[in-house]
């Protein structure tokens, strides 16, 4: 190795300049002249060089040079001069940066560029996983017992508590395999510490749960001396309830104040309850004046009902009557949480809880205690609040939906003085106005605008019970003192608005709706009243313009998209009267005139398959009514499918045998299709219709008996000849072509009224809030 290595002679150390002016000839172009291999690599086809002949030595020629995509091949100068990098003369000269290192152009001759190196192939695919493998065994034993904990804690949240002590022990068994394995494979410090303590937790609760104390005792010292879980020690609180349990409380005090112990000051709330438990425990035992120490401090920082209560036991067991009614004041000092409105309405649908709440609603405690509320308040210079207060109380009568006692309450002011008793008359007028008793609800009015002539909440009511039995002019009247009194009251301004539509001056009503609705911008009633009058006005553009406002209101009110959807189809637009119709449709598929439009567009349209589902829910809807399953049936004739449409017109001959229509439809069918049954109903269409003519002219001759009768005076309500008799029986029968029924009455008309009830032309009460609000009715 030391024979390339030269060192620098002694003679050479004062010229520092040596060797700069020497070159290689290699970068000699003044030369390449006169160098034949050059110029005839020149004048080659696209510069090829000649093969290398021996004329010029080359050390280089042999040496192969390592490319930069792995292959090596041997270079040589053209000129026979040594390459770079090359041996000469034993020394190895230095790399130059001609060129990249480890690139040359005979790597790529006859191959592409590949910089990304798409030319390898794809990846190989990955190694799948080996289900045998240790580490995949541990995953599943692992999740198995995470499955069988939580499956323990939901049997014994479902009250199955065998089966959840089951599982527990289960659980236990897999997660000592899991420990064994994990040790087995990697160190101990890999174990899931959390995953065992999981496992033990629940294994002891449920043996807790099961009464298997010793065993939940045994599991717990596991966890609690194991010093790798932290917070084990609060579990100490779990044992101490068992010793309470066995009533062993010497140990259950002891435990609980080792986990007291254990516990930091900042968990101030759990700290609460252990010191209620010693409390509780001390009671148990007797030594009421420990129980006193743990209470007293506990009302002294976190005050409860049950730590106060427990200190007024202790102290009477003690005695000590001074100090009983300092924890009484202390104890009755404890905020309740709830608003004193709420207090007696039951939170839930429990039945225990609601059992007590009605026991305690009005036992002598709850009684005493609005009596000397009243009482106090009365005695006091606020003497104007106790009526307050019993109005509050007929209002929280109203929430609980007790209307006898909220009447019997405000009834209780008709003595009292005028502005009192104007509010409780305008409340009984507004209820006995719900109840559709408006003769009490106008004597109430009276009496409430007598009382107070500028309530105009009175004035409002007094003026709905005149629109109730239809003189609209002096409810027109009531409604505007009421606006003189009080132009905010919405309710009169809305009323006034129904009195003039029902008048027909439907710019006033118009005028007064818009102005309410510069006030309430989003109420439904209003802006349906609107697109009403519009409508009424023929205006429909601004009736569909007002519509499509309600409809951001609600825009899942059915009414309102079927409303919508006959002002389209009124104007000739089918496209977006479908649209809105079928909106309706969705949203509530029981309108029988929602469903009727539905039915008949598409038999307009020729697509009478379609029509068949509505017509179908029609007749479930109104299973009376013949015409809808015979709608049924004509679309199945019209789209061809005679047999069906012969079943359907069987099945409605057999429900209402005395259609005449339908045996017209089976004749004709049983005609075009050669059956031997139109005979049948030929003839049974025969005698239905000599029936009918039958029928008419007994009725026809009955009317003109009665007209005789009358001319000349007769009694026929006391000389009632049989014949009549029959004449009137047959006078009640339907006829032939009615639907079968069995009532005749006419059904309701299915159109539009309200947005969000049926009763949007009743006129408003004066409540200036909803049931569920605090100010009921009243006005100050």
């Amino acid at each position: 190795m030391m024979q390339n290595v030269h060192l620098a002679p002694d003679t050479d150390e004062d010229d520092l300049y040596s060797g700069y002016n020497d070159h290689n000839p290699t970068y000699d172009t003044e030369e390449l002249e006169n160098d034949t291999a050059f110029q005839q690599a020149v004048r080659t086809s696209h510069g090829r060089r000649p093969p290398i002949t021996a004329k010029v030595p080359s050390t280089a020629v042999a040496r192969p040079v390592a490319t930069g995509c792995g292959s090596k091949t041997s270079l040589a100068s053209s000129m026979g001069r040594p390459g770079t990098g090359a041996l000469q003369d034993g020394v190895t000269r230095p790399m130059t940066a001609v060129r990249a290192a480890g690139f040359t152009k005979a790597a790529l001759r006859g191959s592409a560029l590949d910089p990304l190196g798409q030319a390898r192939g794809p990846a190989p695919p990955l190694e799948a996983r080996s289900e045998d493998s240790p580490e995949e065994k541990i995953r599943q034993l692992e999740k198995k017992v995470n499955e069988l904990v939580e499956e323990s804690c939901v049997a014994s949240s479902c009250g199955d508590l065998k089966l959840a002590l089951e599982k527990a022990k289960d659980a236990g068994r897999k997660e000592r395999v899991l420990v064994r394995q994990r040790e087995q494979v990697a160190s101990p410090e890999n174990i899931n510490l959390d995953l065992t303590y999981s496992v033990l937790f629940t294994l002891a609760s449920q043996y807790s749960a099961n009464e298997m104390y010793a065993e939940a005792l045994n599991t717990y010292q596991v966890i609690v001396k194991n010093k790798m879980f932290s917070n084990a020690g609060r579990l100490k609180v779990n044992m101490g309830n068992i010793y309470l349990k066995q009533r062993n409380y010497s140990k259950a005090i002891k435990f609980y104040r080792m986990a007291l112990d254990q516990i930091p000051s900042v968990h101030k709330e759990m700290r609460i309850k252990i010191m209620q438990n010693i409390g509780v425990t001390f009671i148990k035992t007797g030594q009421y004046s420990d129980a006193v120490n743990s209470f007293e401090h506990i009302m002294s920082t976190a005050p409860n009902l049950k730590a106060g209560f427990n200190l007024i036991l202790s102290y009477f067991a003690l005695g000590d009557r001074e100090k009983m009614k300092k924890a009484f004041q202390k104890l009755i000092a404890v905020a309740l949480e709830i608003d004193e409105d709420d207090k007696y309405v039951s939170p839930s649908d429990d039945p225990h809880t609601n059992l007590v709440i009605e026991a305690i609603k009005n036992d002598h405690l709850r009684q005493m205690e609005r009596e000397r509320c009243v009482e106090v308040v009365k005695a006091s210079p606020y003497v104007e609040l106790a009526n307050d207060l019993e109005i509050n109380k007929a209002v929280t009568y109203l929430k609980q939906k007790d209307f006898h006692q909220a009447a019997e309450t405000l009834k209780m002011f008709e003595k009292k003085d005028s502005r009192v008793k104007s509010a409780a008359a305008t409340n009984l007028s507004f209820l006995y106005y719900l109840e559709n008793e408006f003769a009490q609800a106008s004597s109430y009015a009276d009496l409430a605008v007598n009382s107070d002539r500028y309530n105009p909440s009175a004035l409002t009511n007094k003026g709905n019970t005149v629109f109730a039995n239809g003189d609209y002019e002096k409810a027109a009247e009531f409604y505007k003192e009421a606006l003189r009194n009080d132009s905010s009251c919405t309710e009169a301004l809305y009323n006034i608005g129904l009195t003039y539509k029902k008048l027909n001056r439907l710019d006033e009503a118009l005028d007064c709706f818009l102005k309410l609705h510069a006030i309430l911008r989003n109420s439904a009633h209003v802006l349906y009243q609107i697109a009403n009058i519009y409508e009424l006005m023929e205006d429909p553009g601004q009736a569909v313009e007002w519509l499509m406002q309600l409809l951001s209101v609600v825009p899942t009110d059915s009414r309102v998209l079927s409303k919508l959807g006959g002002l389209y189809d009124s104007e000739g637009d089918k496209s977006q009267a479908f649209q809105y119709y079928y909106e309706s449709y969705r949203y509530f598929p029981s309108s029988i005139d929602v469903i009727e439009w539905l039915g008949a567009y598409y038999v307009d349209t020729q697509f009478c398959e379609k029509a068949i589902q509505y017509f179908e829910r029609a007749s479930l809807i109104q299973p009376t009514q013949v015409k809808w399953q015979l709608m049924v049936a004509s679309c199945f004739r019209r789209s061809g499918n005679y047999q069906k449409a012969l079943d359907t017109y069987k099945d409605i001959h057999r429900m209402f045998p005395e259609n005449a229509e339908c045996l017209r439809f089976l004749v004709r069918l049983c005609t075009d299709i050669g059956l031997k049954e139109v005979q049948e109903y030929a003839a049974k269409l025969k005698r239905l219709e000599k029936m009918k003519e039958i029928r008419e002219q007994r009725v026809r001759s009955g009317r003109d008996g009665s007209r005789r009768d009358g001319s000349a005076g007769s009694d026929s309500g006391q000389n009632c000849s049989k014949s009549e008799r029959l004449r009137a029986q047959l006078r009640a029968l339907p006829g032939t072509d009615a639907p079968y029924e069995s009532s005749c009455s006419r059904e309701p008309d299915a159109s539009y009224v309200d947005p969000l009830g049926p009763q949007a032309e009743r006129p408003k009460t004066a409540a200036k809030k909803r049931l569920d609000e605090d100010d009921f009715a009243m006005r100050s």
